[in-house]
């Protein structure tokens, strides 16, 4: 079984598939806990019931659509997860995993597009205010070994790096040196903010440092499309 908050057909807003109208598998529960995280009702305040592989693959057939993106809270966590996958890709699906890259399953899981957002430490929440959860985050978040694992486990991957200041965006720079093995064109950095104006706001200082460093800029094109809501 597992938990799912929601599954949805929309348009993927970010990375490589930028533009792509796909479904959205998004399931419900996280190890981790960004204080910006966009989506508290797969994370912070999990909700959601628990389905079963068959329900899902039953639920996909509404939607004439090939692109999948499983989604979260954090997919890898789930136990069911590479039978999903198997399943998915069986049926002809294009598989996209979305994780933070802390989770490696055992024997890998390969999908078609491996996409890692790796948590920066401007991603952990204060202990004033998540009590436990700040030192778990901060442990559990900085998992590299566990990144180089997943970028060879599907046919393609990205790095994708929330950064909200230019000490992120160096911060980047750092944990790339010690993943030392990528492919360049592999890596974007994406403004964090939940509407327009927080993005383009962001995007004034990103844009000419990415430029001037040669990475790829990543903007959140649905929060510009739809707003930061559900079933988008």
């Amino acid at each position: 079984m597992i938990r799912i908050a929601e599954i949805f057909h929309s348009v993927q807003g970010e990375g490589q598939l930028t533009g792509v109208p796909s479904v959205f598998i998004r399931t419900s529960g996280c190890n981790l806990r960004c204080w910006f995280c966009d989506t508290p009702y797969a994370s912070w305040n999990p909700e959601g019931e628990q389905w079963t592989v068959d329900r899902i693959l039953n639920e996909l057939l509404r939607f004439d659509c090939k692109h999948l993106v499983i989604t979260g809270g954090e997919p890898m966590i789930a136990n069911e997860l590479p039978e999903l996958v198997r399943c998915c890709t069986r049926a002809g699906y294009h598989v996209t995993i979305e994780t933070a890259g802390t989770v490696m399953h055992d024997p890998p899981i390969h999908c078609d597009l491996m996409s890692i957002s790796p948590k920066l430490s401007n991603s952990t929440p204060d202990d004033t205010t998540a009590e436990s959860w700040a030192a778990k985050h901060q442990s559990t978040r900085h998992r590299p070994d566990i990144v180089k694992s997943l970028m060879n486990c599907g046919k393609n991957y990205q790095l994708k790096f929330v950064v909200g200041s230019i000490l992120d965006a160096e911060e980047v720079l750092e944990y790339l040196r010690e993943l030392k093995e990528y492919d360049h064109d592999r890596v974007m950095l994406m403004p964090r903010g939940v509407t327009s104006q927080e993005l383009r706001m962001q995007s004034n200082w990103l844009v000419p440092w990415c430029i001037q460093r040669k990475i790829r800029y990543c903007d959140r094109a649905h929060i510009h499309w739809f707003g930061n809501r559900r079933g988008t």
